[in-house]
């Protein structure tokens, strides 16, 4: 049963990661219905989540190569540090250092008491009706090459937002570029560039716990881990395609109301002892 709970819970995360809907909330949603009934955990949610990001690796595979070598090229002065890659790279560090630093220093709150499923309804609504501001009065004209350190620095700390399971790290980022002005493909785009050092240092790290001294947390042990990991990538990397095709034309009121419907069902879920917090 385990294997095809994991297995259940890497489609989810391969369908959620990517949207403006929070794939650790609906991992801790989802868990609550499974047999086990649990919490699959931070150190599951975050190690299944180097798969969705590896499809990211592998759908801007040319994108990130370029901005690499770049970004390397300007530190050895082959390279002109006005070059836009080498711009594009320093940002993804500078907006990347919020989340680092707030994650270490709220580890233990994020692993635990901030994964209530009251915390989980609420930011789901909240952030649903601020996501839905920011769509309707951004000025959408601003692109990529027109991102600035300030700006990128706004949209670290949106990110950072995200260690609270419901708010998205899509979302607020999302919302955030949408919120300064730029189009709904550009904040997409730059928030699947900027979660990459994030995601990929918080899974490393826990999967590095998991093999070294304090063993895997949680009802799945590390091959069905493996499992749930491997059925993101796959899932995740056709989402990535059909989510910036959709944005490019269309607005993000479908996931405004599908956050404050699953948040409300949620509250009532919890009122009536459904599930447990």
């Amino acid at each position: 049963m385990n294997w095809f709970e994991a297995a259940l819970l890497g489609l989810v995360q391969g369908l959620t990661e990517f949207l403006p809907i929070s794939s650790s909330a609906h991992l801790r949603i989802v868990g609550e219905f499974l047999p086990n009934a649990s919490d699959p955990g931070a150190a599951f949610t975050a190690i299944i989540q180097l798969g969705t990001e590896a499809a990211v690796l592998v759908y801007f595979w040319r994108d990130i190569v370029r901005i690499v070598k770049a970004w390397a090229g300007s530190l050895a002065g082959r390279v002109s540090r006005q070059d836009p890659d080498v711009r594009m790279g320093w940002l993804v560090i500078l907006g990347s250092l919020p989340i680092i630093v707030l994650g270490l220093l709220f580890q233990d709150q994020i692993e635990s008491v901030l994964r209530s499923l009251w915390i989980v309804a609420t930011t789901l609504i909240v952030f649903g009706l601020v996501l839905a501001v920011a769509d309707a009065v951004g000025k959408q004209e601003r692109d990529l090459d027109r991102l600035t350190y300030k700006h990128g620095i706004l949209y670290g700390l949106a990110q950072a937002m995200a260690l609270i399971p419901g708010v998205s790290r899509s979302g607020g980022t999302i919302t955030a570029g949408l919120l300064m002005g730029y189009t709904r493909e550009s904040a997409a785009r730059y928030s699947f560039l900027l979660a990459i050092p994030a995601v990929f240092g918080s899974g490393l790290f826990q999967l590095y716990k998991v093999l070294s001294k304090e063993g895997i947390t949680g009802p799945y042990g590390l091959p069905e881990t493996a499992l749930a990991t491997v059925i993101a990538f796959a899932v995740g990397y056709v989402i990535i395609g059909w989510f910036l095709k959709f944005v490019s034309t269309r607005s993000y009121r479908l996931f405004v109301w599908y956050r404050i419907f699953l948040g409300l069902a949620l509250y009532l879920l919890l009122g009536f002892n459904v599930i447990h917090a």
